[in-house]
């Protein structure tokens, strides 16, 4: 766990992590193998709802050009068309990728850039 922030990455429930822990290696464990400890530890996460959120893109204007905003107004975002969407997982930028029609009503995102979790590279 990252204590400065307080917040669990990702990395800190991989089957090496866990197999390195304390918790991993109990006599009442016997001989289970690391990774059977690994993946048991896992399954208390996974009904755990993640929001995911998908950014095209931003921008920024004072209060009083958005009050003037109407029905049929373009705002005008910071990215070019074709550019990569962020792709965010509780607000934390996970990965990049690009809209992609699904069942032709309906929009998604293929992911084609998943960031890396250390901490020197987050924000």
């Amino acid at each position: 766990m990252n204590s400065d922030s307080g917040h669990i990455g990702l990395e800190d429930f991989s089957t090496n992590a866990s197999a390195a822990s304390p918790a991993a290696s109990t006599p009442e464990q016997g001989d289970k193998d690391a990774s059977t400890v690994g993946a048991s530890q896992m399954e208390a996460v996974y009904d755990i709802p993640v929001r995911i959120t998908a950014v095209i893109g931003t921008a920024t204007m004072p209060v009083s050009q958005l009050l003037r905003l109407g029905r049929g107004a373009v705002v005008e975002l910071n990215k070019k068309l074709g550019e990569a969407v962020d792709i965010y997982a509780n607000n934390r930028l996970i990965a990049r990728g690009e809209v992609v029609v699904v069942d032709d009503n309906h929009i998604g995102v293929t992911m084609t850039e998943i960031l890396s979790s250390s901490p020197a590279t987050q924000g």
